[in-house]
């Protein structure tokens, strides 16, 4: 026979004589729709996560049966869900699958607290974290004046240090915003570029603009370019200047020189934050020498100066972004442990050739 009873949560839940167990939750028809998503993306995104556990919706009603764990822990994700979209998150699958890992990593963390204090809204879009490593960052970048952003493609480093930015500004809390980031090719040369300074800085600079005219309306950036409020320039043009009173943003700090590294972290001035972001695995640099791969032996135990590191699980572009950067770091930790175990051999090789040729260099005795 079956019993049921109320769930801590609120929740009813059923005993299977199977052994399973069946809970039923109940949300309101504007949190319903949302929670789905469209064409009930996002439950398809809830049944991949939790693959042991039956999802059923019917009208307001979400029904999970399984095993007793699988459903509680399904049940938690559903929970925090809906909590997010009574808060006005409009969740996108990606942002489920992150929920899950945030719940995976039993820190005690909720994924609503990490996704529900937005950032910046602008023109319908709301910018705020979507993982703990970027909660971490944003949190880092409001306790400390200079902050390191490192990690691969994709994980909000630069988008949400400009967010910051913008937010910063729109408090009053600096009066400008300094974004820049050296002028490298990423591989291929370019060659001299036609056109004035502007337009030959322009194509390094490009992406910093594309996100600015996201945050802001793209009518208001060149009135507040026009009048300095924000600027964006290559790093050469920072040496002899001190910043006072700014937001400054470095991206792509990968492919500073060492030298360029001390030269902008010195231009710091009064009431000025600083972000240095940066990914020490895409280094466009002829020499191969990164600032950045430096910066973080060098400064690493200054306090104010924090390192936030982010990973393939903070990457919110498509899911395949992460894949492709597990597949390269094992790649390139493959290739270095073999680096290294042909070091070590040539090594032994020598030591050994050595020692062999200062035997045959001993006098050799005779008999008396």
């Amino acid at each position: 026979m079956c019993s049921a009873a109320a769930s801590p949560r609120g929740a009813w839940v059923t005993d299977a004589p199977e052994g399973t167990v069946v809970e039923h939750l109940f949300a309101d028809g504007i949190a319903m729709v949302r929670l789905l998503g469209p064409d009930d993306r996002l439950l398809r995104v809830v049944e991949r996560e939790h693959p042991d556990v039956d999802v059923h919706v019917r009208g307001n009603e979400i029904t999970l049966s399984g095993a007793p764990a699988a459903v509680a822990a399904a049940r938690t994700l559903v929970e925090e869900m809906l909590e997010m979209t009574r808060t006005g998150v409009d969740l996108a699958p990606t942002d489920v699958a992150s929920s899950q890992r945030i719940l995976a990593d039993g820190q005690g963390v909720r994924p609503s607290e990490v996704m529900g204090e937005a950032i910046l809204s602008s023109r319908g879009r709301v910018i705020r974290p979507k993982t703990l490593g970027q909660k971490a960052y944003v949190d880092a970048i409001d306790e400390n004046t200079i902050v390191f952003g490192i990690g691969p493609a994709g994980t909000g480093k630069t988008y949400l240090a400009m967010a910051k930015a913008v937010q910063a500004l729109q408090r009053k809390e600096v009066d400008r915003i300094i974004l820049s980031r050296p002028a490298i090719e990423a591989g291929e040369r370019l060659g001299f570029l036609p056109g004035t300074l502007t337009d030959k800085i322009d194509p390094y600079l490009r992406p910093l603009y594309d996100a600015l005219n996201e945050m802001l309306d793209p009518e208001l950036v060149p009135k507040l370019m026009a009048t300095g409020t924000i600027e964006v320039a290559p790093l050469a043009y920072m040496r002899g200047r001190t910043l006072n009173n700014s937001f400054v943003v470095l991206d792509e700090a990968q492919n500073t020189t060492p030298e360029q590294m001390k030269m902008f972290l010195t231009r710091l001035g009064f009431g000025t934050k600083m972000v240095v972001t940066g990914d020490i695995t895409q280094v466009d640099l002829p020499q191969g020498a990164s600032g950045l791969r430096l910066v973080t032996q060098v400064l690493s135990d200054i306090d104010d100066i924090h390192f936030s590191t982010l990973t393939s699980d903070d990457v919110v572009r498509h899911s395949l972004v992460g894949r492709i950067v597990d597949a390269y770091t094992a790649y390139d930790e493959k290739r270095l442990a073999a680096r290294r175990e042909r070091d070590e051999a040539a090594e032994f090789a020598n030591r050994a050739e050595r020692r062999s040729g200062a035997r045959d260099r001993l006098p050799k005795r005779g008999r008396p």
